[in-house]
């Protein structure tokens, strides 16, 4: 049954012809089908209980493509749909159905197609100029001017923010995703719109990173000063978010973290289709760009404007490529902490117990050298995932393993699969 639509069809909506629709919609039933299997159901279960249970079931695998910079991708689909707009969701099914049947790690297929509000949070009125060398494509350096010359007299260009968002685009695209597949896969609109809360690479884009860095020493008051004025901008969209009842959940496989996906079950007293607030919700903050301060100046300059935008969250996850091992003393005062990146840098085994300690995940993400470089070496695989999951079952943590910053597989992209496949194999 196709459902009616009152929505206004435009160049960028376009009616789809029969075969496009039907080709939609067969896609679709395929997702939705994926998504009641015993397999599915006990991911989902593993997932819970890693987040939410007494204790986890087992540890979960992801690995990430998408950062891939290869000339075979991964995940590149001959497209058919006619229009862009329906080769969009076109691409977004078979990465679904390619994600399962081929990688099949524990991405967990929901039965809905998530769309997300369309927002624009508006910046301070100033801008760096970047700059990018010519890679043919591949990763390269870069460099930009930063957009305040100098930290003390060039603060009071800064402008307050203004957000922003369309409604009308952000709920016609849902009205004709829904109307295209809603009785097969219905649309939400999911997730918060933005990644991460660390504010340091927002102030380095601001005023540099050597002038960062030195400015921690040289002028700790403007340092201050900017720091506060960037946290107080970003309480006044989340403050903007809630009154405009643009909160969405993040609580299934929706991307959380550096990496991770974010299942647990709805809070006391919330009904399913009840709106959260940003304190039912998963935020992620980093600081990756401060890998080189000590934690004295971490604690005095980052941590307290990061604890004051996490602590509007339910749950927060810490960390991303930065070692946290060295800091975890500070860290460990946030208190929502629920998940921290154990990164290639990190001491294992410190923050393995650690982990165990705060009653957090152990959220490893391995050296992507491993499934990047000429040699694919299996057993170097096997045996790196079998030292994590040793540690963090000697240690009692709950285990989640993410193989992520992925942008080459040496043209090879089975190794995604064969990665996955191995984890699981070693850590069984």
């Amino acid at each position: 049954m196709t459902r009616k639509t009152h929505m206004t069809v435009t160049a960028e909506l376009p009616i789809p012809s029969a075969a496009d629709r039907e080709m939609l919609r067969h896609l679709a039933r395929q997702c939705r089908d994926l998504c009641h299997t015993p397999k599915a159901e006990e991911r989902r279960a593993a997932w819970l209980a890693l987040h939410d249970g007494p204790s986890p079931i087992r540890p979960l695998i992801l690995i990430e493509d998408a950062g891939v910079m290869d000339a075979r991708r991964p995940f590149d689909p001959a497209l058919s749909a006619g229009h862009e707009a329906l080769r969009a969701v076109e691409r977004n099914l078979r990465y679904r159905l390619w994600r399962s049947n081929t990688i099949d790690d524990d991405d967990v297929p929901v039965p809905h197609y998530d769309l997300a509000w369309r927002i624009h949070f508006g910046d301070y009125g100033v801008h760096a100029t970047h700059h990018t060398a010519d890679n043919d494509g591949h990763l390269s350096a870069r460099r930009w001017d930063p957009a305040l010359a100098n930290l003390d007299a060039d603060l009071d260009r800064l402008q307050p923010c203004q957000p922003s968002v369309d409604r009308e685009g952000a709920l016609a695209h849902r009205a004709w995703v829904d109307d295209l597949l809603g009785d097969i896969l219905p649309t939400r609109l999911r997730g918060l719109p933005f990644w991460t809360l660390g504010l340091t690479i927002e102030t380095i884009h601001l005023i540099g990173l050597e002038e960062f860095m030195l400015a921690m020493h040289d002028h700790p008051d403007g340092l201050h000063r900017l720091l506060s004025f960037q946290c107080d901008q970003w309480m006044r969209r989340l403050d903007w978010l809630e009154a405009e009842k643009l909160v969405c959940w993040n609580n299934e496989n929706d991307y959380i973290g550096s990496g991770s996906r974010g299942w647990f079950g709805l809070p006391a007293g919330h009904s399913p289709g009840q709106a959260p607030a940003l304190s039912d919700l998963w935020v992620l903050s980093e600081s990756q760009e401060t890998v080189g301060v000590g934690p004295g100046m971490f604690g005095e300059f980052i941590f307290p404007y990061q604890k004051r935008l996490a602590d509007r969250f339910g749950r927060l996850y810490y960390g991303c490529c930065e070692p946290v091992h060295n800091r975890w003393d500070i860290l460990k005062g946030f208190g929502n902490l629920r998940a921290v990146s154990v990164s290639p840098w990190c001491d294992e085994d410190f923050m393995a117990d650690a982990c165990a300690r705060a009653g957090i995940v152990y959220s490893r993400k391995p050296n992507p050298t491993l499934i990047s470089t000429a040699i694919f070496d299996e057993d170097a695989i096997r045996a790196d995932a079998r030292h994590t999951a040793r540690l963090a079952a000697r240690a009692g943590a709950g285990l989640e393993i993410i193989m992520k910053d992925v942008h080459t597989l040496h043209n090879e992209p089975d190794r995604l699969r064969r990665w996955v496949a191995l984890a699981r194999e070693a850590i069984q």
